[in-house]
């Protein structure tokens, strides 16, 4: 789509403590692209707002965008504040306790005291209706809906606002839910209501009973959050469709996500890692470590062959202690922690120095903004130890507090008997410890080498650390995408309109007639992906679909994703696909068994794109890298020591331009922390590549 004959393309990406926004416009006249980022504070509880203020900052001209893709953070933070709504939910009679009994995954074994988390939705509040349906979708008892009523009729005495519908095997055949989910709205008009077939089609009842309470208890609040940003939009001239990015890498219709908006739970990290693999495509790196460092978070994810992992195996609140909830919607493979540039420093009392989880956020924000934070973090660490220049902090918009920075490193200081100094360089490498335990997850504990791949780092934190965390990893080398504080809402201009589609159904391999029986399972869920589509106006031909099929060995719990190969069928090609499942089993779990396999289901990705632009080269001058150059500073880098760095300006940086550390790049956005004998180069699209 173009207005004006121009493409423009905005994308904004709340985070835990700012706003981003890119701004990419190309004009076929002239053949030019134009890219603007910008910077705002997020503004909780109206993260709308941030939105809304960072698109002035830009000076965008709404009436001229064809294209506006938006992450957020509204549905976890309304989790993990618990600041849904009161939900009630329906299920089959003898499953009311499925929520409260959840899975014996207790984390912390030896606490006798410990207490499992409760459950969303209180026990007086979990309703059983008589019916069942059978784990093959065939009716073993008739649905009985008399007590529906009086069940709606409680809830609404008891203020409930939202309404979960999770029957026995509706994964197999959600007649059932269907006919509750059509009677619920018809006794009560209006109300928040959502079965669990709307959003997934998997077995685990404890899974799929979870997923369906967390998304009715957040969807009232995500509805009127999309309500008002498109009403917002709408009213300051925007036109264009409105996209969400949503936790599977793709983007998705504000209509559809409005309908489930649990799918959005991990939209921002998810596209930056996005972000990431398309970076690789261009820049010839297939295999990927991405790190996205935040203001309040570190999050990972491993891309292999240039493929993002999608799961349904996702936790939230799950650590050490804690057992978490379960989410069954496609979530981008990744581990996340509470180490980012707010993360504050803390001591035991054991006398041991932290860092994290708990973060100062954007207000009052780290000690260096001079809003009355009075915590340390791994920001104020930065800029004591000459990494960050305080000269030219947050771009140059802020003045670093230093007094404030020292008044809360004192404290500190005084308990451990040591120097600010010494203090400072123990939260860098505690936060650099962290982060890498974090890389190994995705890497070395899954059967990869991370010598194998290359690190993208991005966020406001992600060029400070990259370069120690590579170093330890051994990585092949360091990369610095271009606009990489804002590189995650980047990535949203290069995502695809996208739907993950996941089935379970069991066919024992060995079984005669079942292959075919599973591949005319797969050649309707490949109908059904179309149908999806064409119901928005997408023809098929603008569909690419993606089969991967999911096999175990026999009498085992969890499957491995096969990928099928484009015109591979299974009736054809058993034989090979088998090979490929053995292959990938052993590389996950280092062996393979000589038993019969299973089939249990699909995962579908339908992808359509939606006009996503590809970056200029740029421009050579011909200028030097000394003209870069902004002078010198002591940094301490804190393993190998203080050294004198040169500082450049990466505005000034140019393709073909090479150095040697130790170097600090300083950008408006973030600061690129360049190691002593590191090598640098920048390539054709302003990529910094710096080697271990």
């Amino acid at each position: 789509m173009t207005i004006n004959g121009k493409t423009v393309r905005v994308a904004t990406d709340v985070g835990g403590t700012f706003t981003d926004l890119v701004y990419f416009e190309f004009d076929p006249v002239s053949g030019r692209q134009k890219i603007r980022t910008a910077k705002s504070d997020t503004t909780p509880p109206n993260f709308e707002q941030g939105i809304l203020n960072v698109l002035r900052k830009a000076d965008v001209r709404l009436e001229d965008v064809s294209f506006l893709a938006h992450g957020t953070t509204v549905v976890i933070n309304a989790l993990t504040e618990r600041r849904g709504v009161k939900t009630g939910l329906i299920t089959t009679t003898g499953f009311r306790d499925v929520l409260e009994i959840a899975r014996a995954n207790r984390p912390d074994f030896f606490n006798l005291q410990w207490v499992k988390p409760a459950p969303f939705v209180p026990r007086y509040l979990r309703r059983e209706i008589a019916g069942r349906v059978h784990f093959n979708g065939q009716e073993r008892e008739s649905l009985d809906m008399r007590g529906l009523e009086q069940i709606l009729a409680d809830f609404q005495r008891e203020g409930v606002e939202a309404v979960a519908i999770c029957l026995l095997h509706a994964y197999a055949n959600p007649a059932h839910e269907q006919a509750v989910l059509a009677e619920v709205k018809r006794i009560w008009p209006g109300v928040s209501a959502v079965a669990s077939h709307q959003i997934t089609r998997e077995w685990r009842e404890y899974e799929r009973s979870s997923t369906t309470v967390l998304s009715a208890y957040v969807q009232p609040i995500a509805s009127r959050y999309l309500d008002n940003l498109e009403q917002g939009l709408r009213k300051s001239g925007y036109k264009a469709p409105l996209y969400v990015m949503q936790s599977n890498c793709g983007v998705d219709t504000v209509s559809h996500a409005r309908q489930t908006p649990i799918t959005m739970v991990e939209s921002g990290p998810a596209s930056g890692f996005w972000g990431a693999a398309e970076l690789g495509r261009l820049i010839g790196e297939p295999n990927v470590l991405a790190l996205d460092i935040g203001g309040t978070t570190a999050k990972c994810s491993l891309i292999r062959d240039g493929q993002v992992t999608i799961k349904t195996d996702y936790w939230i609140e799950r650590d050490r202690v804690s057992a978490g909830y379960p989410i069954m919607v496609p979530v981008v493979d990744l581990v996340e922690i509470g180490n980012g540039g707010g993360s504050i420093a803390w001591i035991d009392e054991f006398s041991k120095l932290h860092v994290g989880p708990q973060s100062a956020g954007a207000a009052p924000g780290p000690a260096a903004y001079g809003r009355g934070g009075t915590n340390a973090t791994t920001t104020d660490a930065n800029l004591v130890l000459g990494r960050i220049n305080r000269d030219y902090f947050c771009g140059g918009e802020t003045v670093a507090d230093m007094d404030a920075v020292e008044r809360a490193l004192d404290p500190l200081a005084a308990r451990l008997g040591m120097k600010r100094e010494e203090i400072a360089r123990g939260i860098v490498r505690i936060a650099n410890d962290n982060m890498v335990n974090a890389l190994k997850l995705v890497s070395l504990n899954r059967g990869h080498d991370p010598r194998d791949f290359t690190l993208v780092a991005f966020g406001g934190g992600g060029a400070m650390h990259a370069v120690a965390l590579g170093q330890e990893l051994g990585v092949k080398k360091v990369v610095i995408p271009r606009g990489a504080s804002v590189f995650s809402a980047w990535g949203m201009t290069m995502s695809d309109l996208r739907r993950d589609l996941f089935v379970n159904r069991f066919f024992e391999a060995n079984r005669e007639g079942a292959i075919a029986e599973s591949q005319s399972l797969l050649n309707d869920l490949r109908a059904a992906a179309f149908e999806q589509f064409a119901k928005e106006d997408i023809a098929p031909e603008r569909v690419k679909l993606t089969v991967l099929c999911k096999l175990r060995y026999q009498n085992q719990e969890h499957a491995v994703e096969v990928p099928l190969q484009p015109g591979e069928r299974l009736v054809a090609h058993w034989a090979a696909i088998a090979d490929r499942f053995h292959a990938l089993y052993e590389q996950q779990y280092t062996y393979r068994l000589d038993a019969p396999l299973e089939i249990v289901g699909f995962h579908i990705v339908a992808v359509a794109e939606i006009g996503k632009l590809d970056l200029d080269e740029l421009a050579v001058t011909g200028a030097t890298v000394e003209s870069a150059t902004k002078g010198r500073r002591m940094v301490d880098y804190a393993l190998e020591g203080i050294h004198e760095a040169v500082i450049y300006d990466n505005a000034k940086l140019e393709p073909g331009m090479t150095f040697t550390g130790p170097a600090i790049i300083e950008d408006s956005g973030t600061t690129i922390v360049v190691h002593p004998n590191n090598g640098v180069s920048i390539d054709r699209l302003g990529n910094i590549h710096i080697t271990i």
